[in-house]
Order: C-alpha cells, then sequence, then structure tokens
C-alpha cells in the first residue's frame, strides 16, 4: 500500500503524489503503476514519493477521484516479462466502479460482498478471477448484480480492503479471458 502525498488540480485531470514504499525503490519515470487497480504513468519521482496524472476520463470512470490527501491506496508494479505470475492476468484497465454492500468479519477472515454494474456480470463466474481495486481475487459466488469474495489475513492486512467499509467505491476489472469470450460470442462466425 502507499499513501496519498498531495493533491494537485490541472484542469481537466489532477496530478498525485503517492508515498510509494518499497515500490518506488527503482521506478523510473515512465513507468506504469496500478493504483488501486488503474494503470498510471510515473511523471516525477522524489525519493520515495512518485508523481501521477490521471485525466478526465481516468477520474470519471475509477474510484480515483475520490482520493484524498492520506488515503491509503494500493500499489503494484507492471509484470516484467519471464516474471512469475502469482494471480490472473490483470490489465489495469478498470472496467467499472462498483461498491462494498455487505461485510461480514470471521475474524481473523473476512467475507465481503461487492455490488457491480449489471452489465459486468457475464464476466464473472463462481471460482473465476477478479480484481478489486487492482487485487487478484477468487470470486465466492456471483448473481445479476453483486458477487462476493473471502480474505485471508495477509489480503486484509496489506491492502485497502481490510479498510473498507459499506458503501465505499471500488474499481473492477474482470477476467481479460472472459471479455475476449463474451466478445467473440457476440459477433457471427466468419466461416458461416
Amino acid at each position: 500500500m502507499g499513501t496519498v502525498a498531495a493533491i494537485v488540480d490541472q484542469p481537466p485531470g489532477k496530478r498525485f503524489t503517492i508515498e510509494a514504499g518499497t515500490v518506488s525503490e527503482d521506478a523510473q519515470i515512465g513507468d506504469s503503476i496500478c493504483i488501486n487497480g488503474c494503470c498510471l504513468t510515473v511523471v516525477s519521482i522524489d525519493d520515495r514519493k512518485l508523481d501521477f496524472e490521471a485525466g478526465d476520463e481516468t477520474l470519471s470512470r475509477t474510484n480515483l477521484n475520490r482520493l484524498t490527501i492520506g488515503s491509503r491506496v494500493n500499489l503494484e508494479r507492471s509484470l516484467a516479462v519471464g516474471d512469475r505470475l502469482g494471480g490472473h492476468y490483470v490489465t489495469g484497465h478498470v472496467d467499472a466502479v462498483g461498491s462494498l454492500i455487505d461485510k461480514r468479519e470471521d475474524p481473523p477472515w473476512a467475507h465481503l460482498r461487492f455490488h457491480m454494474p449489471s452489465q459486468l456480470a457475464s464476466q464473472v463466474a463462481a471460482k473465476g478471477s477478479i480484481a478489486i481495486d487492482g487485487i487478484s481475487l477468487t470470486v465466492v459466488d456471483v448473481d445479476t448484480d453483486s458477487f462476493s469474495v473471502a480474505l485471508i489475513p495477509h489480503t486484509l492486512a496489506v491492502t485497502t480492503l481490510g479498510h473498507r467499509l459499506v458503501g465505499d467505491p471500488i474499481n473492477l476489472e474482470t477476467d481479460v479471458l472472459a471479455k475476449y469470450v463474451q466478445r467473440s460470442l457476440a459477433f457471427p462466425s466468419l466461416s458461416e
């Protein structure tokens, strides 16, 4: 996790300074780093602080427009070719903003249910993958406008999900394979 250290309005967008901790260690200007699952470009570096710019389109389609100074954010560097993949492919392209609608504590675990726009329902499957604020998770169950996940103590401790409250907005990214399958099924076969 990182912490928002500064926000500067740069109409039509904003510039965010993030205290990035270990994520900053070998960062370079031009690197892509996800903030709450939204891929942004490093535009300035000052020791452990990284600056990013987000345009109007990004701010209108993610929860980044709700960040304030002191907000905790999830940070993740881009996958390098040849690295181990410890989850599913996450592109950093947010599909929609959802919200936390139920949080059931089962110490030290937690079960969370999220509302999602119904147009994503066909891309979300029980035991499939979804990214919530950039965190690759396994879906427990799903219906037409919500899904649930079960979180282990480690995930609760090292991500923002342990601090989320009912009603909080979250960025959602469905599995990229599900998107391509859905798009492929929408078009008749070329051989027909």
